[in-house]
């Protein structure tokens, strides 16, 4: 066994391997430990990305909840003023409506006493021509004359 070759090349690995286990240890450590530590800070960064992914969603959330209650409280401010803008529409309207009402009713009062006093003067004219008619036909001769003698004597009692 001694001499055979193939004993010989098991021996030499061996001994290969103890020697070159010791540093290529420390290298293989190291390696390893290097590859750790870059994956862990790979581990670390991606944390931060998320925990900042987190934070930016959180802020653009409470963004996003801002402006619809911004959109929220326009919208109810909006109905606000369109109600208060109706009211009032309805108000001057109603308004505009009892005036020209008004209006047309002082028309037809003024039109009504117009027509009264267009009647009153007719009715009067009418009675004017109608008494001076009766007078002329009863006032005709001596009782005539008697009556307007008796008229003129009592025009001053009548003027004192």
């Amino acid at each position: 066994m001694m001499h055979n070759p193939t004993f010989w090349v098991g021996v030499a690995f061996v001994v290969f391997v103890i020697l070159t286990f010791k540093p290529g240890k420390r290298i293989l450590t190291q390696a390893l430990d290097a590859r750790i530590s870059k994956i862990r800070e790979e581990v670390e960064e991606a944390q931060r990305l998320r925990e900042e992914a987190l934070a930016t969603l959180a802020s653009y959330q409470r963004r996003q909840r801002e402006a619809i209650q911004e959109a929220e409280q326009i919208i109810a401010h909006a109905r606000e003023e369109a109600g208060r803008a109706k009211m009032k529409a309805e108000a001057e309207l109603e308004e505009s409506i009892s005036r020209r009402e008004q209006q047309a009713t002082d028309k037809i009062a003024q039109a009504e006493a117009a027509a009264i006093e267009e009647i009153r003067e007719k009715a009067v004219d009418m009675a004017i021509d109608a008494t001076a008619r009766l007078l002329e036909k009863k006032m005709a001769g001596k009782a005539g004359d008697q009556s307007i003698a008796d008229a003129t004597k009592d025009i001053p009692n009548k003027l004192h």
